[in-house]
């Protein structure tokens, strides 16, 4: 059996699907079969990527939602024979006519619409009626689709009549030793990198799309300062973009800077320290798929407060602080009872979140996406 795995968006500058592809092929790379892969990789990742002598790599430098990947790359496809084509994203090529498997994160692009997007307005509405046929021509031809999350599989047979029988629930997963922190010299040089040494802050990481709903967290952290004896820094990190101009509108607008500091991008070294010295992580998401980041701040020894949506309570179950993300005071009283925790309820609270995270295991993952492309060639 020979499966071809399209890793185009393999890095983490692809963010949630860039590592989901980094860690299912490193995984997949473990297992011993006699399975055969082929992967279709950039430029960098294909020269720089070592796998084992059952895997094919094969050099695709082809943009996602170009002409020349509804052309080109069904024919660089077919020429490798495979039995089956496994699709990480929703843009599979409308020519492709072969057997192959999707895997849908969720549908932000599809109900959130402008909200999600960073394109222009014009290019926008150009490219979006395109994008949902592509989308759901994929959803329809995939003999299975896996998901991250059962929120998920309800939201495509809700929104796409789709089979149930052929959507897999299979939960990403967290590589809990990359974010244990050892409490050295290196952790407190980088906290005075950020200027965060002996701060109290709450954080958060990630994309600042408008559904991502950061700006309560702002308005929230406005009135715990204000209102509460103890204060309390909110720390963003994330890349420049349209959206975070505008949250730094919004800042300047309600008067809030002195309690918020924009990091910028951060790499994934310092990012668990950061999780790691933080009141808590705050998650106030309006729609989410799996919600991998409040995983990673758990496993890095921080406290969750997150949105309760029922994405994040199907995979955090008890193990987070919720509150309502459309209310302000929801928001605010939250993290001020994170704030006045008791060490040693903060103590027990992480080590038995630590402890129902091991259920997320990339190792997991892969094993039973192997199982469903066996399935899916029964």
């Amino acid at each position: 059996m020979k499966i071809l795995i399209d890793a185009r968006l393999y890095g983490l500058e692809n963010t949630g699907i860039g590592r989901y592809l980094i860690n299912l092929i490193k995984e997949l790379n473990r297992i011993k079969t006699d399975q055969q892969f082929t992967v279709l990789l950039r430029r960098d990742y294909y020269r720089d990527l070592k796998l084992e002598s059952n895997w094919k790599k094969i050099q695709v430098d082809i943009g996602h939602y170009t002409l020349e990947e509804q052309v080109k790359l069904p024919f660089i496809i077919n020429k490798e024979k495979a039995d089956l084509v496994h699709f990480p994203h929703l843009n599979v090529p409308i020519f492709y006519k072969g057997k192959y498997i999707l895997t849908c994160h969720d549908l932000t692009m599809q109900k959130q619409g402008r909200n999600a997007s960073k394109l222009p307005l014009p290019v926008y509405y150009l490219k979006r009626g395109p994008f949902l046929y592509i989308a759901e021509k994929a959803i329809n031809g995939a003999v299975r689709i896996i998901v991250p999350s059962m929120f998920v599989s309800k939201s495509i047979t809700s929104y796409y009549g789709t089979d149930r029988s052929k959507i897999s629930v299979i939960n990403e997963g967290i590589d809990k030793d990359k974010y244990l922190a050892s409490g050295n010299l290196g952790e407190l040089e980088t906290l005075a990198k950020y200027g965060l040494v002996n701060k109290n802050y709450f954080f958060y990481v990630g994309k600042v799309y408008p559904h991502k709903n950061v700006d309560i967290v702002i308005k929230a952290i406005k009135n715990l300062n204000e209102s509460k004896e103890r204060e309390a820094l909110f720390v963003i990190a994330g890349a420049q973009d349209e959206f975070m101009g505008r949250l730094v509108k919004l800042i300047n607008s309600i008067r809030v800077k002195d309690y918020i500091k924009l990091l910028g991008f951060v790499k994934d070294e310092d990012l668990r320290i950061l999780y790691r010295y933080a009141l808590g992580f705050v998650y106030p998401s309006l729609s989410e798929g799996f919600g991998l980041q409040g995983l990673e701040a758990i496993a890095s020894g921080s406290t969750l407060l997150c949105s309760n949506i029922e994405t994040f309570k199907e995979i955090y179950g008890r193990y987070a602080f919720y509150f309502n993300p459309m209310d302000v005071n929801s928001v605010s009283s939250t993290m001020f009872s994170v704030l006045n925790m008791s060490e040693l309820d903060k103590r027990k609270y992480i080590n038995s979140a630590q402890k129902f995270i091991d259920k997320y295991s990339w190792t997991k993952m892969a094993e039973e996406t192997l199982s469903v492309y066996h399935s899916a060639l029964e």
